[in-house]
């Protein structure tokens, strides 16, 4: 037997008059922003194809900048990037195949119509600090954005992964968290969220300097017009808190083209044979 008394518990309940302001419960929801994933999205042949157009075009990259919301002033500032504007009937295919069965998976209830993409190279110390899409496109409450990764095999860089921030709404407002989800930059495969989520790139190495060997992706902003089935304005629902969220990122002003070159256009119509189904085969 134990050498100390045994004393009979005596029951006590606990209410917020004996606990101090910053022990009471008041608890704030932290909301993951929806991603969906695709591995071999375009095939080894093609993405070979692709990585080495993007490889023989390095005369072509220029350092990628970002558009201050406020002054519309355009910068670098906390961004360490190349970026090469492109278009490619072959990729925006791809995309209208899938985006059906994306918009599915994400909760996503608007009409989509355009998109814009440039190509990315990041190499030592490459980087995109904490950001929207917000400049991309004209409406974050319903727009994608598409993050395509090309490397060589083995790969000649590390870090570079994606981090995609939860959004906190506390008290009915709603801000960037400090927890978030990590994406590995993985050869042919291709990451969807909200243009609206708060998302960064890590800081990369490249050892051998080569720029074969950088992190490559065809980055990608799709948008369109209004939602098919207007939101309940009184069901809050993770795409409208991650635009609201963003709403300090949103340029104040529509500027005039993207700050990086990139050029709209016309998104395909799904092809009624190549469509992906739930499985992940095309149909």
């Amino acid at each position: 037997m134990s050498g100390y008394t045994m004393e009979p518990a005596t029951p006590m309940e606990i209410g917020p008059r004996v606990l101090p302001p910053s022990d009471r419960w008041s608890p704030a929801l932290a909301l993951p922003a929806p991603v969906c994933r695709f591995e071999n999205f375009l095939g080894a042949e093609r993405a070979a194809a692709l990585l080495e157009y993007a490889i023989a075009r390095e005369e072509d990259f220029r350092a990628g900048t970002v558009l201050d919301p406020l002054t519309g002033q355009v910068s670098r500032k906390g961004r360490d990037s190349l970026v090469l504007p492109v278009t490619s009937e072959v990729f925006s295919a791809h995309l209208a195949d899938c985006l059906p069965l994306v918009q599915e998976v994400l909760g996503h209830r608007a009409v989509l119509a355009r998109l814009s993409t440039v190509l990315t190279a990041h190499g030592e110390g490459g980087h995109f600090g904490i950001h929207t899409d917000a400049s991309r496109v004209r409406d974050v409450s319903t727009a994608l954005s598409a993050v395509y990764y090309l490397h060589r095999t083995p790969r000649g860089f590390g870090g570079g992964q994606l981090r995609l921030y939860d959004t906190v709404v506390d008290d009915g407002r709603a801000r960037p968290g400090e927890s978030y989800r990590t994406i590995e930059p993985e050869h042919d495969t291709i990451v969807f969220f909200p243009a609206g989520a708060f998302h960064e790139v890590v800081p990369s190495t490249c050892p051998s300097g080569w720029f074969s060997d950088h992190r490559f992706t065809l980055t990608t902003w799709i948008s369109g017009g209004e939602p098919v089935v207007a939101p309940d304005a009184h069901r809050p629902d993770v795409w409208r808190w991650l635009a609201d969220a963003a709403e300090g990122t949103r340029p104040l002003h529509d500027a005039a083209q993207d700050h990086d070159g990139a050029r709209p256009v016309a998104l395909p119509p799904p092809g009624p044979n190549t469509r992906l189904g739930p499985s992940g085969h095309r149909t």
